[in-house]
């Protein structure tokens, strides 16, 4: 059964490492919107620069590290990553204890730490495509997005009492030092990493830096895919701060009924991501993504119709179920087609590229969303991020034949078998830590 089969202990201690910082990031959930709002008590647009801008400058940041990343031992990436997010985010109560926080620092901390996390990312990645077998990489990356939805349902709860109880920076030092944390277990992991050999001259080309979108895009299945991932995960990202402002000053929602709504529905895709590698097994890799992609995109439109009352709770976790059980599952078996697929040289460069790629468009359409619910109120824009996401499944690869011919070169090295399911490997080595 997948929920015990085991991976070997470098990746049980790489999980380790993976669940302390997902649950230091769940408990900083929110964290830098508040101090911009209760400590420097910021207007809406630069609340919105700090959410949009920082993600897009800092996956502008990141395009060089595709290329830096592929050519180096990811282990040590991974920590200087690692240690890095840390010294970022410990300034903030550093100087916030001194009096020198500004909405400056802020924004410069969030760039830091958006460049850091695709780098970690695309390590992570690579690292996982040497270290473990092919057969195990369903159950590695479901276990991985298990521990995100655990985290994601407990930590902003536990975050809330936090910070009533000892402070509205309180979050973000336990999110870096989770960070320094995570650096420790990844250290601990040992094990020989042998150093990438580079083709030809050793200086990088800028056409290096395109490498892992020119993949994508010549590839018949990563490309639908990538293109899908892209528009589902902005137009969800982007309706999130509306739905926010929906049902906390439009319908009056309290801020446990809010956090409850939220939370609650994280269920689904804690127990979805520990059963993909057995759906997998008996109805086929295409299938899955084919069903769980679709019925993913069926579910936001209901939040247009939320009302105040029992009524609208049970409606907004409903629909929040339906979609976090659908991503729960869909998430882990795009992650793992995504890694048997890349390039051998190229799988740092994809990485990088495909997490650039998102949180460009989840700040772009972040942005352009909000403008909308300016003009249009909240609900409507909602409304229209949902009407859209009807339409992503189209982008979705259509044929069975597609996968399963983008397949048939490596077949044999991936470890899929004919009808596309994961095939059992040998045991052994790490998984990734990256978020999908």
């Amino acid at each position: 059964m997948a929920a015990k089969r085991g991976l070997g202990r470098r990746f049980r201690r790489l999980w380790g490492a993976y669940a302390i910082s997902a649950y230091g990031t769940s408990l900083g959930f929110g964290a830098f919107p508040l101090l911009a709002i209760v400590v420097l008590d910021t207007g809406p647009a630069q609340l919105a620069a700090l959410s949009a801008a920082g993600r897009a400058v800092g996956a502008l940041v990141a395009l060089p590290l595709g290329p830096w990343v592929e050519f180096r031992r990811k282990r040590p990436v991974m920590v200087a990553m690692d240690l890095t997010r840390f010294a970022a985010l410990m300034s903030i109560p550093v100087a916030f204890a001194f009096g020198w926080l500004g909405f400056a620092q802020l924004l410069i901390v969030s760039v830091v730490v958006a460049a850091a996390d695709i780098a970690f990312r695309a390590a992570s990645g690579a690292y996982l495509r040497a270290l473990l077998p092919p057969g195990d990489l369903l159950v590695a990356h479901g276990r991985f997005e298990s521990t995100t939805w655990s985290a994601t349902m407990l930590g902003p709860p536990l975050g809330g009492v936090a910070v009533g109880m000892f402070g509205p920076v309180t979050t973000v030092a336990a999110d870096a030092v989770s960070y320094l944390l995570s650096a420790l277990g990844i250290r601990s992991i040992g094990g020989t990493e042998p150093r990438p050999e580079r083709a030809g001259v050793q200086r990088l080309h800028p056409r290096e830096l395109f490498e892992g979108w020119r993949h994508i895009l010549t590839h018949p299945v990563l490309r639908p895919l990538f293109l899908n991932a892209i528009a589902v995960n902005g137009l969800i990202m982007a309706s999130e701060p509306l739905l926010a402002l929906l049902l906390l000053r439009g319908l009056g929602y309290a801020p446990w009924q809010y956090g409850l709504v939220f939370a609650a529905p994280c269920i689904g895709g804690l127990v979805a991501s520990r059963l993909a590698h057995r759906l997998v097994k008996r109805f086929g890799q295409y299938e899955v993504l084919l069903a769980a992609g679709t019925l993913r995109a069926c579910w936001p439109l209901g939040l247009a119709f939320v009302q105040p009352g029992v009524f609208g709770i049970v409606l907004v976790i409903v629909v929040q179920f339906g979609l976090v059980t659908c991503c729960g599952l869909f998430n882990p078996v795009l992650a793992t087609y995504r890694l048997h697929h890349a390039d051998p040289d190229r799988v740092a460069r994809t990485l990088a590229a495909w997490s650039v790629s998102t949180s460009l468009s989840i700040a772009a359409l972040t942005a352009g969303w909000g403008l909308l619910a300016a003009f249009t109120g909240p609900r409507t824009a909602i409304a229209a991020a949902g009407v859209l996401l009807l339409a992503t499944p189209l982008l979705l690869p259509r044929s069975r034949n597609v996968l399963l011919s983008a397949e048939g070169s490596g077949r044999e090295s991936d470890g899929f078998d004919g009808a596309g399911v994961v095939a059992p490997g040998p045991d052994g080595g790490p998984a990734s830590s990256g978020r999908a």
